[in-house]
């Protein structure tokens, strides 16, 4: 009997991780979890993977490890708030950076050599061009997308003076549920724009639309929204590459569509039947115009399709999962 690789899921009971751990089972992996609980559920999870833990808890992780014979990593642990970063900068440097840099050295110590790092579009900053290849300009203009950018150079470094392969994903908007799991988005806060466009379609409380000057068609920020399902399976293709000797690499996880939040409102006024109350404010420092990834490196390389991401795909599961779970 053929045995299936050991994974290792930091910020497994997160919104994209949890997902990341039911496909990953689903396809007969076998998965341990860790998470400190401080932004992920453990109902999203398996009780039996979960193990609540701190990345700088470096005993536990190494014991893990050792224990559990992990194959490879899948780092997903991070605050991913960027208007909070740029008020609480240590906070970010602290948990996503610093966080990183213990999970590696646990890692070290327990001999684990690949890994599959959760990183972001916000590493390109402002883009001079779109879609954005992974070959852009690297320049971060906020704390949240600088602290992944640290990690990304200390891969860099792990795999000259360790040995360590790495797959950097560099993921555009994750939205969308997975409702046969019960598997949604439910961050507190939530910040993310189609949960926010529901929640005041259900709720009837306008959201806030930030900026409508933006150099777009409608003047309003244009972005790549992918299915997390799509993007799941991403880091599923990025395991089985890594455990069959792929190099170290960067890949852009995104649809290569760009989608203005006007238009995003207009899908949910489809799927819904109902109009979006909303109100329209000031722009948000360091949001840029758009941010629309060039994914063919991802597809060609890892042979991945996005399957379920045309906007109102994820739209109508969105809608089901905010009325089952917040009605």
């Amino acid at each position: 009997m053929l045995l299936m690789p050991n994974i290792l899921v930091t910020g497994g009971a997160g919104y994209i991780g949890s997902h990341t751990v039911y496909q990953l089972q689903r396809q007969g992996f076998t998965v341990s979890v860790i998470d400190d609980l401080s932004k992920g559920h453990s109902a999203s999870v398996p009780a039996d993977a979960l193990h609540v833990c701190s990345l700088f808890d470096h005993p536990q992780l190494v014991a893990l490890m050792r224990s559990g014979r992990i194959d490879a990593v899948i780092h997903f642990a991070a605050f991913i708030s960027v208007g909070e970063s740029g008020k609480e900068p240590e906070k970010y440097f602290h948990n996503n950076t610093a966080g990183s840099m213990s999970l590696f050295a646990a890692m070290a110590e327990a001999g684990v050599r690949k890994l599959v790092f959760s990183s972001t579009a916000a590493v390109y900053g402002n883009p001079t061009q779109v879609p954005i290849p992974e070959t852009a300009a690297i320049q971060a203009v906020n704390p949240y997308g600088e602290s992944k950018v640290m990690v990304e150079k200390v891969l860099d470094w792990l795999d000259t003076a360790r040995g360590v392969r790495s797959v950097r994903l560099r993921y555009f908007n994750a939205c969308g549920a997975n409702n046969d799991a019960g598997l949604g988005e439910r961050h507190d806060p939530e910040t993310h724009l189609i949960p926010l466009i529901l929640r005041a379609v259900r709720t009837g409380r306008p959201v806030t639309l930030f900026g409508d000057d933006y150099p777009t068609p409608d003047g309003t920020c244009i972005r790549d929204y992918i299915h997390v399902d799509d993007l799941a399976s991403a880091h599923i293709a990025a395991v089985n590459y890594l455990l069959g000797g792929g190099a170290t690499a960067a890949f852009n996880a995104g649809t290569g569509r760009g989608y203005s939040v006007r238009e995003v409102i207009n899908a949910v006024e489809r799927v819904t039947g109902k109009e979006v109350p909303h109100t329209i404010g000031p722009r948000r420092e360091g949001d840029p115009a758009q941010l629309v990834a060039d994914s063919s490196k991802l597809r060609q390389t890892l042979d991945w399709q996005p399957r379920h991401s045309t906007l109102e795909e994820i739209v109508e599961s969105a809608w089901v999962f905010e009325n089952r779970n917040f009605a």
